[in-house]
């Protein structure tokens, strides 16, 4: 797959939320992790949520459709459009609250508090590191009364990730 470039999306009014994680794996299998949906099942969402469903169109212009299930048994569905792709590199999406059909709706429809932007902005790079991956999540767009439940939800799942890969 060669490096397709598109006009970037506008970039969410809110906060940004950063994190980067050192990854014992190289990044052939992270890249895997985050573009093969029954890996990215494995991982997807904070502890105690599972991931049911999961669908992507890894290219330019593509979808995705995420579905992560609350311990309780409550699903909650997020979609996006790729901006940017460069294999093992770069990712570069769109981020939005979803139905379970892929449309939009905004993040009332699971009480989520705050002022949020129907359409966020991630950027996820991979960088090799001696057989290691150094992975850089950046999320745009966050409401500030969320960002740190946010950063706990990520970082909850990177854990999930990280344990996948072994």
């Amino acid at each position: 797959m060669a490096a397709r470039h598109n006009s970037p999306a506008k970039l969410p009014a809110g906060e940004e939320l950063v994190i980067r994680r050192i990854l014992d794996a190289p990044r052939e299998a992270v890249w895997k992790a985050w573009t093969d949906p029954k890996h990215l099942m494995r991982w997807w969402g904070p502890e105690g949520f599972t991931s049911p469903a999961c669908r992507i169109d890894l290219r330019v212009g593509g979808k995705y459709l995420y579905c992560m299930r609350s311990p309780e048994g409550k699903d909650y569905w997020s979609t996006g459009v790729y901006r940017d792709i460069v294999p093992l590199k770069r990712i570069v999406c769109t981020d939005s609250f979803a139905d379970e059909k892929g449309n939009v709706v905004p993040a009332s429809h699971y009480g989520m508090p705050g002022e949020w932007p129907l359409e966020l902005l991630v950027t996820v790079t991979f960088e090799e590191d001696g057989g290691r991956t150094v992975m850089t999540l950046q999320h745009d767009g966050i409401p500030p009364e969320i960002l740190s439940d946010c950063e706990a939800g990520w970082s909850g799942s990177f854990d999930k990730l990280s344990e996948s890969l072994k």
